[in-house]
């Protein structure tokens, strides 16, 4: 039996816990990455693809996905004995975009995960993260050697130097914890400005 197939109760000591957005285009790796982090079982929403979708469901470069998220994904991970963070993964069809709104509701931060095969398929969910105030780090979940440096797909999604880029595999429990480890990082970097700037 897995770790992630056990029931891992929260421990007493946490005292903080955060909600985390992770957002994207389709196919960009939502799922995968909260299954990959989660150290309780993730509660999923994913569903078989049906041909209803078709001509509705953009899966250029995914072809080979049967299946999508249809509400969101749920996942819990402590990065110490205090902070626990709460991931929801969003679904990445555009048919379901209008559940994102009420995911951001009471979010602390985000990671928009990007595909750098597609990334327009990602500027949907800057611009929402940005309309809602909500602080996001941006994360390249590599299929394959990076074919552009983090540079080129900085200067793409047009992102400012303030919000961090960051390389992972969200298949990988430790590159998908890094990620989270680089949005708290963000969200206390931020705050400290904030708490200077009064």
């Amino acid at each position: 039996m897995s770790e992630q197939d056990e029931r891992l109760p929260l421990a007493d000591t946490a005292t903080d816990g955060l909600k985390i957005v992770i957002v994207g285009g389709f196919g960009v790796g939502k799922t995968t990455m909260v299954r990959s982090v989660s150290e309780i079982r993730p509660l999923s929403t994913e569903e078989t693809m049906t041909q209803a979708g078709i001509g509705v469901d953009h899966t250029r470069g995914v072809q080979a996905k049967t299946t999508t998220t249809v509400a969101f994904d749920f996942g819990r991970i402590s990065l110490d004995e205090q902070l626990v963070l709460y991931l929801f993964g969003a679904p990445g069809q555009e048919r379901f975009w209008f559940l994102w709104d009420s995911l951001f509701a009471g979010t602390l931060g985000a990671v928009v995960l990007v595909d750098a095969r597609r990334l327009a398929e990602s500027w949907y969910a800057i611009d929402r993260l940005e309309h809602h105030g909500t602080p996001f780090i941006v994360a390249r979940n590599n299929f394959g050697p990076p074919k552009h440096s983090l540079d080129d797909v900085r200067a793409a999604l047009d992102l400012p130097d303030e919000v961090p880029l960051v390389d992972c595999d969200a298949r990988d429990r430790d590159s998908a914890k890094q990620v989270l480890i680089s949005l708290v990082d963000h969200l206390y970097t931020l705050s400290t400005v904030r708490e200077g700037a009064s």
